[in-house]
């Protein structure tokens, strides 16, 4: 492939992955990620907008991609047929043309959701990576045994963040195909485990497993979606020898992962906390409207800059003129800071459902709904969920004269939407309720949803 084509990559964790990101990287070229979950639809419609000239696919994958036009489609070979990580290591880097790189140009492609309900795609640059990892280091530390459990997946920024953060540190990662408690409860007892990096949901998972921690484990990084103070004291309780373990972030897909984080000695007295952006990083806490900066205490939208920010969507100009202004990253989501001036996020972009650090967009599930030829209209609201954070939640008013459950819409839209995005709790009214324009309330659905979750 010439240098800077766009190598399309669908599949689980698994060593090949990591193989595939530093063979890239050798050989000029642009990794696109697909999601594993979603279906072939949603993939296919990813690829198209990418133009992608190869994709890659594991077995499980294969499916999904095997007969699409336009697009060669290769089965990535195992392990085990390239010879052993001794001569795969050697495939990696075979005909590299290149001794630098580029901080400016793309590393990878990693779709996150929009404002219209298609996902947007972020190119994120090797400078996001750099900036992140140092960032990273100074915030949190780095030891030069470090071993990372990584279970979050390489095709989300957070999983390949931890691959070029351990190359830069040179440390150990342990790879972990997917979140399995037997499993990653065996690599923090039988092995050296340093951090782990986890999702709210995975925090609740492990931490109802444990009733302490191994020595060797300093820190377990939570971050893709807002954790509640509940759930982080909940873990700090069960801190090794008393020392807390936790340190809470936020980020996004479109700053390369982490933006800012708390230390977890401070997560203690502030759990509901982020902490500060790292460094050579801004933020801001503004009035959308006349992007005045509010005082302490006062909510408003966060703006952010630095070097670890992307510098627009692919392909959008129409999200990038919303988005940016005048250097700023408006993120859409809601916080303030306090007098010593650190984050607090109180909600993350408007409408957007952070399940089990996936993130699902209404107007997408609506749309799909909406295709029943018994469905008038759909309104989709995240509900409050201790284990998964929110869940996906559907209220649906009919057509005169019909009637159906959820479980027939469920149906319907498994197809469509990957499992994630599939509401898990449906409620069929004769009219949904609205504003006086006119408009869904989509507050007053989401108030009562929770009584049906």
């Amino acid at each position: 492939m010439p240098e800077n084509s766009r190598l399309g990559v669908l599949m689980q964790n698994r060593p090949e992955y990591v193989l595939l990101i530093y063979a890239a990287n050798r050989l000029g070229l642009t990794l696109v990620t697909f999601n594993s979950r979603l279906t072939a639809a949603e993939v296919g419609w990813q690829i198209e907008f990418t133009a992608c000239e190869l994709v890659i696919a594991d077995g499980e994958n294969y499916g999904k991609v095997d007969g699409l036009a336009d697009v060669r489609v290769a089965q990535v070979p195992e392990i085990d047929q390239l010879g052993g990580l001794d001569q795969s290591g050697e495939w990696a880097a075979a005909n590299g043309v290149s001794s630098g790189i580029d901080m400016e140009s793309v590393q990878a492609i990693v779709f996150t959701s929009g404002t219209t309900g298609r996902p947007k795609a972020v190119p994120v640059t090797y400078q996001q990576h750099f900036f992140s990892a140092m960032g990273s280091s100074y915030r949190l530390g780095v030891e030069t045994n470090d071993i990372w459990l990584s279970v979050l997946p390489l095709y989300h920024v957070g999983g390949m963040a931890v691959v070029f953060r351990s190359l830069l540190y040179g440390t150990a990662i342990d790879l972990h195909r997917k979140f399995d408690l037997t499993e990653i409860n065996e690599s923090l007892d039988q092995k050296e485990i340093s951090m782990i990096s986890v999702v709210p949901t995975m925090l609740y998972r492990l931490s109802e497993t444990r009733e302490s921690w191994p020595e060797s484990l300093r820190l377990i990084l939570v971050g893709g979606a807002a954790a509640s103070p509940e759930l982080v004291e909940a873990a700090g309780r069960l801190s090794k020898n008393g020392r807390p373990l936790v340190a809470t972030s936020y980020g996004m897909t479109e700053v390369g992962s982490q933006f800012a984080t708390q230390h977890p000695a401070d997560v203690v007295s502030k759990p509901a906390s982020v902490g500060r952006p790292f460094l050579y990083n801004e933020l801001r806490i503004v009035d959308a409207e006349s992007a005045e900066d509010w005082p302490a205490g006062e909510y408003g939208e966060i703006w952010i800059r630095g070097p670890v920010v992307m510098s627009g969507y692919l392909d959008n100009p129409e999200a990038n003129g919303e988005r940016f202004v005048d250097g700023w990253f408006c993120t859409g989501d809601l916080g303030y800071l306090d007098e010593d001036g650190d984050l607090f996020v109180v909600q993350r972009r408007s409408d957007l459902i952070l399940s089990g650090g996936e993130n699902v967009y209404p107007a997408e599930v609506e749309a799909a709904l909406r295709q029943h030829p018994s469905v008038k209209e759909a309104c989709v609201v995240g509900v409050p969920n201790v284990e998964w954070g929110q869940v996906v939640a559907a209220m649906v008013e009919l057509l005169p004269d019909q009637r159906l459950d959820g479980a027939v819409l469920d149906e319907f839209i498994r197809a469509e939407l990957a499992g994630y995005k599939r509401p898990r709790v449906y409620k069929v009214v004769e009219q949904l309720p609205q504003t006086a324009s006119g408009k869904i309330e989509r507050k007053q659905v989401a108030e009562m949803m929770r009584s049906y979750a």
